[in-house]
């Protein structure tokens, strides 16, 4: 699926046969130790730098009213970011994943943010743009 914006991705969230649990894993991005003038320019472009999560959290479709309000949840925990990264769980039988059950999957998420798996995420600037990686 393309999204657009955000709001698709809430709306593609809430119409899935089964109850969903998004989880959200805000990252920074940071020059590498010892920078060259390269990767300090492709940083400012926006086009490089290494992937640190800050801060995980899940949460179901219904408790996230808009980007602008993940946002400014965001600024109450204090933890500055640059991008995050989205993904979905899936309920059973019409019940959707608790917290608990969303653990796992979300380490899992950090981990390949980690190792630069980040394709397989929906991703998004602090101002909602929807992100690309190759």
């Amino acid at each position: 699926m393309t999204l657009a914006n955000f709001q698709d991705l809430l709306d593609a969230s809430r119409q899935q046969p089964q109850p969903q649990r998004l989880l959200f894993t805000f990252v920074r991005v940071e020059l590498p130790e010892a920078a060259t003038e390269a990767q300090r320019a492709r940083v400012q472009a926006g086009e490089g730098g290494n992937l640190t999560p800050s801060l995980c959290v899940d949460k179901a479709p219904e408790e996230v009213a808009s980007f602008a309000a993940l946002v400014q949840e965001s600024k109450v925990a204090g933890l500055p970011w640059d991008i995050v990264f989205v993904a979905s769980l899936s309920g059973r039988a019409g019940v959707a994943p608790s917290t608990d059950e969303a653990a796992q999957p979300l380490r899992l998420m950090v981990n390949a943010i980690n190792n630069g798996r980040v394709a397989e995420f929906a991703a998004f600037d602090r101002d909602g743009n929807v992100l690309q990686f190759c």
